[in-house]
């Protein structure tokens, strides 16, 4: 496993599923783990309940503000951030026929305004030190769209052309940029779907089964070691087969 010690590693939305993954086998390796949160009470148990000391950050990602402040939070207590996991996200799913302009706007917000609110308050320092990682958990349905979802699909295709871009734009500082696009994976809110919803959906699923958020982390954790130098502005599909582009 890739040595991380030394380095500091912020998650958005840490204390989801996939998050939770992400910090701890980030943790593992060595790294310093902080993340954003909006829920107080659960970040406090969240972190309770780790065996890694996270800091947690009050954070709205979706407020460029917001996120200056958190930025300022965290490196009068650790310093630099040297790796980036933009996972924050929030669905608000309605046909289009019945989505309203509110449903559109919190989702924009909340999962792709906020690539940009947190990167653009870390990625230049990365650059200046000639080190530095930025992973963005995008989606399947951002590849192949999802019935009910085009604010949600819209938000997480625009992550993949954000880390396209800025991947160009840092590529000779060291700093790589990269999506992971996972599908269907078994976390608290999917295992929340009724059984039968649950059971057509893995019925689409080649691999015959959802993915656990440890194989979302350990692909994180692949991207942001010195092994993955030479990979930058990809898309990462771990889906079990769903869908392949």
């Amino acid at each position: 496993m890739q040595d991380l010690k030394g380095k500091v590693a912020l998650v958005t939305g840490g204390t989801g599923g996939i998050g939770s993954a992400i910090c701890q086998r980030l943790a593992d390796a060595g790294a310093r783990i902080a993340t954003t949160y909006r829920n107080e009470e659960k970040a406090k148990s969240w972190a309770a309940a780790s065996d890694f000391d996270p800091i947690i950050i009050a954070c709205d990602v979706g407020e460029y503000d917001d996120c200056v402040r958190m930025r300022e939070t965290l490196e009068s207590q650790v310093g630099q951030v040297d790796i980036l996991v933009n996972n924050a996200g929030i669905t608000r799913d309605a046909t289009f026929k019945k989505i309203t302009a509110e449903h559109w706007r919190q989702v924009i917000s909340a999962d792709l305004d906020s690539v940009f609110n947190v990167s653009h308050q870390f990625v230049n320092g990365m650059a200046e030190r000639g080190w530095g990682r930025v992973i963005n958990i995008s989606s399947i349905n951002g590849q192949k769209g999802c019935f009910g979802q085009t604010n949600y699909s819209a938000a997480k295709a625009g992550m993949h052309g954000f880390s396209m871009a800025l991947a160009l734009e840092v590529a000779r500082k060291g700093v790589t940029v990269n999506t992971v696009s996972p599908g269907y994976i078994a976390t608290e809110m999917v295992m929340a779907v009724r059984e039968e919803v649950r059971q057509q959906i893995i019925a689409q699923i080649p691999a015959g089964r959802l993915g656990k958020p440890e194989e979302i982390a350990a692909l994180v954790a692949f991207l942001v070691s010195d092994d993955a130098g030479f990979i930058t502005g990809a898309n990462f599909a771990a889906n079990g087969g769903q869908h392949m582009h």
